[in-house]
Parts: C-alpha cells; structure tokens; sequence
C-alpha cells in the first residue's frame, strides 16, 4: 500500500464514527496493556491465599489501584436471612441513674414492636437499672468494657465475671475512644475478647482506621490487622459470639460520616477477612455494623447496603425518638 494510500485509510476511519470507535478502543487497550507493568499499585489476574500485605485474597478476578478493591460480587452471599441487624447504643459517659431510667422507659415502647436486635450499652453505674427495667422486653443490655483478668489487683476495672452474674450479656472492646485515649492496644483487645467469650458473653468488637491511616491508603491494612489480632486464638464456634463494629476513627463524634459505598466497602473487606481466617458460612453469618456517627438521618441509606447489618450508636442513642428511627430502618 502507498504512503497516501495509508493516509487515506487513516483519514476515512476518523470521518466514520464506528471505525473511529473501534479505532480509539483499540489504541486505549494497547496504551493499558503497554502501561500495566509499570503501574503501581494495580494487579489483574485471577488468585487465591493471601498478598504480601496480609490482605485476604480470594478466587476470582481482582483489581487493585491504591485503596480500590473490587472482588467479583458472586464471590459473597449477601443474604440478610443469614444474619440478623443489630442497633446497639453506646451512651459512652452519658446518664445519671435517675436520667436513664427515663430514656429507657421513653425507649420501650418504640422498641417493642421492632424485629432487628436491640441492645444498650451503658455506664457500669447504670447497668443494674438497665438490667431491671427492659426485663421481660426485647432490649438487651451490655457493657461499654471489661477487663481481661477474672480477678485481682486491677483498681477501677469489672471482670467478665462480674457482668455475667449480673446477667449483662453484651460487651463493647475495643472502642477507638479507649485506643485513643486509654492505650488499649490490639493486644489488650485480643486479651478481653477472649475473657468475655469465655465467660459467655458476645462481644461488639470495634475497629477501624484514624483520618492519616485512609489518606496514606492503608484504611484495609489497618483492619486487617486489627481483625485478625482481636480473634487470634478464638474458634470457629467462638467466632460466633461476635458482631463487628467498623468505626472510622475520623468520624467519632466528629460528626463526619463515611459515605455509604466507603463504609460497605469496609464492612465487605472485614467479611472478606473473616472468610480467610475460618470459612465463608462463618463470615456470611456474621453480623458487622457500621460505627462512625450513623444518626436518623443518614441510616437509610447506610442500612440498605449489603454488608451493613445494623449500627453502634453513639449520639442517636441518648435520644429515645432518634433511635427508634434506626431501629425502624434496621428492621424493615
């Protein structure tokens, strides 16, 4: 072919919308294909076992681009029958006795009728009015920590033990407000996992990353590690006593929240997690919430994605009307 005949063709391809499509389509995958070895950060191809950042992998396709991870979606049965929404209040450092009794007899008739879990999780000062007004009704009570011995010279601290004879059967570890601000570490959180599953408790284990954790892209990193720290030791069975809460840390109190596609793409990670340490009817039957500043507001839409099965409640707890509308959303 001569030179002005190859410019022709070249020159006509581009006056012809389906031959300049296919034409654009074509110099795009070659440009993809010659840059891919080059590209930091991204991998294609199918795997199994686990990367050399500790991240679980799955069978299936996989792409990655800094903190994006797309696994294909059949991967996970995301079937809610498996596991049941829970909505947990944390009321951190909130009501006098008198104060809440109040708030937990506004709450009872608002909880009565709700389907999804319902728990409580109050001041130790405050456990035993708990404990004795939702007696006979479906809200539960927990605690907001434990300590991991059974007894001794631990000044200020309540043992497993402890809770169980009063018939608390609830436990938050881990909260990012006692990593913060209490030097809980992921160790100290292993330690009192165990020591509430052992005493038969569920435990409501916190984790998530700060603000400089998800700008550096280590948001997956972070969780994983802290997922597989808390549960070292623990049985398949045991396992089963635990609901994950994933708090960003950046959106504690801050008012900020996660947006719905971040905060299931985390709680998807977690489960994927999970999956890797045991098997994958365990980490389907799990129940993981969302933690970081869910309110009435914005539980709709965090409550409709797959693998957000309920909230820990911090400020929308206090209030009796704003947590019956998180309960209303958990159990439609």
């Amino acid at each position: 072919m001569k030179k002005w005949e190859v410019q022709d063709s070249v020159k006509n391809a581009f006056l012809n919308p389906a031959a300049a499509f296919a034409l654009g389509a074509f110099c795009g995958l070659a440009i993809g294909m010659l840059c891919m070895p080059f590209s930091k950060g991204i991998v294609i191809g199918s795997y199994n076992g686990s990367n050399n950042k500790g991240i679980p992998r799955r069978r299936g396709l996989y792409y990655r681009c800094r903190s994006i991870r797309i696994i294909r979606k059949e991967e996970f049965v995301m079937n809610k029958a498996l596991r049941k929404a829970i909505i947990a209040g944390n009321w951190k450092m909130n009501k006098n006795r008198k104060e809440a009794a109040e708030l937990i007899n506004a709450l009872k008739p608002i909880a009565a009728d709700k389907t999804c879990g319902v728990i409580i999780c109050v001041p130790f000062t405050n456990l035993e009015t708990a404990l004795s007004l939702t007696e006979g009704t479906n809200i539960e009570v927990g605690a907001e920590n434990v300590h991991f011995e059974k007894s001794g010279a631990f000044t200020g601290e309540i043992s497993a033990d402890m809770l169980t004879e009063m018939g608390v059967k609830y436990v938050i570890v881990g909260h990012s407000e006692r990593r913060q601000y209490f030097g809980e570490t992921d160790e100290t959180v292993n330690k009192r996992t165990t020591a509430a599953i052992e005493a038969g408790m569920t435990v409501i284990l916190c984790v998530g990353e700060t603000l400089a954790e998800r700008e550096l892209g280590i948001t997956e990193e972070v969780v994983a590690k802290q997922v597989k720290v808390a549960l070292h030791g623990l049985t398949a069975d045991q396992v089963k006593n635990i609901v994950i809460a994933y708090e960003p840390v950046w959106a504690i109190g801050t008012g900020k929240t996660a947006t719905a596609e971040q905060a299931e793409e985390v709680c998807a990670f977690i489960r994927a997690t999970v999956a890797s340490l045991y098997d994958q009817a365990i980490a389907n039957g799990m129940t993981i919430q969302y933690g970081g500043s869910m309110n009435e507001k914005n539980c709709a839409e965090l409550l409709a994605k797959e693998n957000i099965d309920g909230g820990l409640i911090g400020g929308a707890s206090l209030v009796a009307e704003k947590f019956g509308v998180l309960l209303a959303e958990a159990s439609k």
